[in-house]
Order: structure tokens, then C-alpha cells, then sequence
């Protein structure tokens, strides 16, 4: 599955896992000593997130029920929690650099998909992106 911000044409990752039951949000991103580029982790029915026992720093942006961003936190580092964001249905968890790369912010529309058009706008062609 892939994730594109429909806001800003950018694809934020191409290899998204979704964490839906408890164990598997709780699990999260622990352990894991990097994020490869392109993926992502979804965490559904979830409106904070802690960062202990992660070794790594992240990207996060919450999502309403719509897809879109309602709050981003930009290299997040280990050992941090957030507060829950209201209204907020799910979470993305993404390598760090990846919001301020693809222009990520409150406001934009983000959406997943397993099929994907995106315009290369300086040069005036689709790339098409399939799963």
C-alpha cells in the first residue's frame, strides 16, 4: 500500500504496514534501529504516540477520519510522548525528514492507496505507481 499526500502530488511511502489491534500499535516501531525510505507504519483507533524504547528519531502526522492532517511532529526522538491530538483516528509513523521533504502540513490530505497517479510538475509527466 502507498501514501500519497494528495495535497502537495507527493508520495510520502510505498511500503506502508497498518498496526489495527492493540499488540501490534503497542509493538509500534520498538526495537527496529531504522525506518528504510518508503516505508511508513499506520497506527488506526490511535491519538498519541510515545517513543520509548525506539532507537531511532521519526516523522509523525495525525490523521482525522477525512485523511487529513490535523498535527506533524518532525524528528521526534526516543524517549518523547505526545499529547493526543482531538479529533486525530490514526497516526503515521515515517522515517525522519520525510514532512519537511514532501512539504507535509496541518491542512493537507493524505491517502492510501494501492493504485496512485502522481505529477512530476516540472516536467509535465505522470508516474504511475502501482502495488
Amino acid at each position: 500500500m502507498r501514501l500519497i499526500n494528495l495535497t502537495r502530488n507527493a508520495l510520502l511511502a510505498q511500503n506502508v504496514r497498518v498496526a489495527a489491534n492493540f499488540w501490534s500499535r503497542l509493538k509500534g516501531l520498538m526495537g527496529r534501529r531504522k525506518m528504510e525510505p518508503g516505508e511508513a507504519l499506520v497506527l488506526e483507533k490511535c491519538r498519541a504516540v510515545h517513543t520509548c524504547f525506539l532507537r531511532l528519531h521519526i516523522d509523525v502526522a495525525f490523521l482525522d477520519e477525512k485523511g487529513t492532517v490535523l498535527k506533524t511532529l518532525v524528528n521526534l526522538p526516543p524517549y518523547r510522548f505526545t499529547m493526543p491530538v482531538p479529533g486525530a483516528r490514526r497516526v503515521v509513523e515515517l522515517p525522519a525528514g520525510v514532512l519537511l521533504k514532501t512539504g507535509t502540513v496541518p491542512g493537507d490530505t493524505l491517502s492510501f492507496s494501492e493504485k496512485e497517479v502522481i505529477r512530476n510538475e516540472k516536467h509535465g509527466a505522470q508516474n504511475f505507481h502501482c502495488h
